[in-house]
């Protein structure tokens, strides 16, 4: 079977760079081409050492990326930048399978929003895209075997690592100020709050703080009950909710993030429910760069172009 090819636009982060290796060793799919401005002229084995050979980073605009014949293009660009790229692939090239990265489609409903497990039934061979967020996809994790016993708007307190925050300096990635903290910051109306109340149908509040690690992010969800359970039960609901799911696993502890940074999988568990049965908390765990974002562009660009969804990566 013919090899499908790939191309890249704004690979310069960690995002595009655990994609590359995630490509490098992929049985089925190649890297074409990587497009970044601020790389151009440098190979792409200098950036990221598992890639090897001449591929080089280019320079490419909008439209010099539609003319590039490929079956699929990754778009790892910053917020707000996707639009002219994709208007010009879908208009040179309608054919090609365009999975965004960014938040700028997340809310366009003529975009497959692809968050597999929760998603699959929806996806009907849909061209376009949409990636979800990292916390987004945690916190979606954690809430939707519950979605319809909701009595209250969760809280969802989450805590990621500073490359969370991407490459471009700032106070929440700068590791002096980062060190022996632990920074709050947008506490009302984050994007990723916004997406999880879209798409669960349900409010949502989420209260995201970054750490002085590097890689991996916790939610801790508070939730509030119709109906009263206890632990047990709800752990049992979790496991039966995601049977057969390779990249969601369900503990009775609450899960460690230095056990999922640098996997594919996310981990939920950590169930406790207070003495009237009707509070609850449960804690997800994922890698931000891979199931928060890389694995999961993986795993839609493995659906979109015919092949098995875990194709590449490795989840035992």
């Amino acid at each position: 079977m013919r090899r499908k090819s790939v191309g890249i636009v704004g690979a310069r982060g960690y995002v595009g760079a655990e994609l590359i290796r995630l490509l490098a060793r992929h049985p089925r799919l190649e890297l074409a081409f990587v497009a970044s401005r601020e790389l151009a002229g440098r190979r792409v084995a200098e950036h990221v050492a598992e890639f090897p050979g001449a591929l080089a980073y280019e320079a490419l605009d909008a439209e010099a990326v539609a003319a590039r014949a490929v079956d699929a293009l990754v778009l790892a660009l910053p917020n707000g930048l996707a639009a002219p790229v994709a208007d010009a692939v879908m208009r040179q090239n309608p054919q090609c399978i365009i999975v965004d990265l960014s938040a700028d489609f997340r809310f366009d409903e003529r975009w497959y929003y692809g968050l597999p497990e929760l998603t699959r039934a929806r996806y009907a061979g849909q061209r376009r895209i949409s990636n979800p967020g990292c916390y987004a996809t945690a916190m979606q994790l954690a809430l939707a075997p519950l979605r319809d016993a909701l009595a209250a708007p969760p809280v969802c307190f989450g805590v990621s690592g500073h490359s969370g925050a991407g490459t471009t300096p700032s106070d929440r990635n700068d590791p002096v100020k980062l060190r022996d903290n632990l920074l709050p910051y947008a506490l009302v109306g984050h994007l990723h709050e916004r997406e999880v109340t879209h798409r669960l149908g349900r409010p949502v509040e989420f209260l995201p703080h970054v750490a002085p690690h590097f890689r991996g992010l916790s939610v801790t969800v508070n939730l509030r009950l119709t109906e009263p359970t206890d632990a047990a039960a709800l752990g049992e609901r979790y496991r039966a909710f995601y049977a057969g799911e390779p990249l969601v696993r369900v503990r009775d502890e609450a899960p460690w993030l230095s056990r999922v940074a640098g996997r594919h999988h996310a981990e939920i568990g950590g169930f406790a429910v207070a003495a009237d049965g009707r509070r609850a908390v449960v804690v997800a765990v994922l890698d931000n760069l891979l199931k928060g974002a890389a694995t999961q562009a993986l795993q839609n660009l493995n659906r979109a172009l015919g092949g098995d969804e875990w194709e590449g990566i490795a989840h035992d």
